[in-house]
């Protein structure tokens, strides 16, 4: 029995009040999500409540602190033995903002795979280009990058003197760009269902490809030209296609299964929302590198002076780099490091 309800009452409502506050913010926020101390605290009140109800049953005159203590008491029971499945609704600025970035530092093991496979080919197609004079016309891809780097620059800065040459078509350009980026980034990724060799296929074509271009032009001495054309876009565009290449490599990872001794379906399914996550941030990435690439990139001096375009495409890779890095951080990972 209750001997001095006053005393009682004043030492219990603090605790009531903060139960009744954490139930306002759960019920307001269905996909808040509590952590381990705060989980810890909410049901040490739900049960301090549940034993001052219990108590002051045995007091006859206080009805209505009784019916408010019952009704706390039962939100509480039902906010912790809540089973059914809230969807949660998606949101554009949080899945931007903290879903894409933390899901990229999730796999850096698999992102660093991607990066040091595109090292490795880049390597091999400087190398090759400088040992074999030939290799040029067997490993460019495209025509217009065959012939001499410095006949190229001087035709393109003669010809921008006298006419706009995307005049009318920049924004054709651009989602013919954004559509044949997004096209083989998604082929990289689908790629990992070949435990992975596809990917690393084609991540190493690509850096064979950037080894050899790069190697050209720093040969002929046109080493600020070539970083003015490709920084703009590239700094944004590489990166998404080593995004692609580390979303295939963890879906070979599920595939394969390494130390997991779960079966092959649960593997998928639990990697599947991380690589939708990571390729669809990837087609964000290509959008941005597309319009970039049509609108600023192939415009040279004198329209647009080298340095300028150089300083772009750093201060685009240094914003990326410090978005993967530590945007939508976790007390968890905050204290990993």
């Amino acid at each position: 029995m209750i001997i001095d309800l006053e005393k009682f009452l004043a030492d219990e409502r603090p605790a009531w009040a903060e139960l009744e506050l954490s139930l306002k913010k759960l019920e307001e926020e269905p996909n808040l999500q509590l952590s381990l101390e705060q989980a810890r605290r909410f049901h040490y009140l739900y049960q301090r409540a549940s034993a001052d109800l219990a108590r002051l049953m045995t007091f006859a005159h206080e009805p209505a602190m009784r019916l408010y203590l019952e009704s706390l008491v039962a939100r509480a029971y039902g906010e912790i033995h809540e089973t059914r499945y809230k969807k949660e609704p998606w949101r554009p600025w949080v899945w931007i903002s903290r879903t894409f970035p933390q899901t990229f530092r999730r796999y850096q093991r698999e992102f660093l795979l991607s990066l040091v496979v595109t090292l490795a080919g880049s390597a091999f197609g400087g190398l090759a280009a400088l040992l074999d004079a030939t290799a040029k016309e067997a490993l460019m891809p495209f025509q217009h990058l065959q012939g001499n780097p410095s006949e190229r620059v001087a035709r393109e800065e003669r010809e921008q003197k006298q006419r706009d040459p995307l005049q009318g078509a920049k924004t054709s350009f651009s989602s013919e760009l954004m559509t044949h980026n997004t096209k083989v980034s998604i082929f990289t990724m689908a790629l990992g269902m070949t435990w992975g060799v596809g990917t690393i296929m084609m991540l190493f074509y690509n850096g064979v490809i950037l080894g050899v271009v790069g190697l050209d032009y720093v040969q002929a001495g046109e080493a600020k030209f070539l970083l003015g054309w490709l920084l703009p876009h590239g700094s944004v565009e590489i990166p998404a296609i080593l995004l692609a290449g580390q979303a295939g490599f963890v879906l070979a990872g599920a595939l394969i299964g390494w130390g997991q001794r779960t079966a092959l379906q649960a593997r998928l399914r639990r990697v599947a929302a991380d690589v939708v996550t990571l390729i669809s941030g990837v087609a964000l990435m290509l959008v941005w590198a597309g319009i970039v690439e049509a609108f600023l990139s192939q415009y040279h001096e004198p329209i647009l002076p080298y340095l300028l375009k150089i300083a772009f495409g750093t201060v685009e890779l240094t914003a990326l780099f410090l978005f993967l890095a530590m945007a939508g951080r976790t007390e968890k990972e905050n204290l990993r490091t």
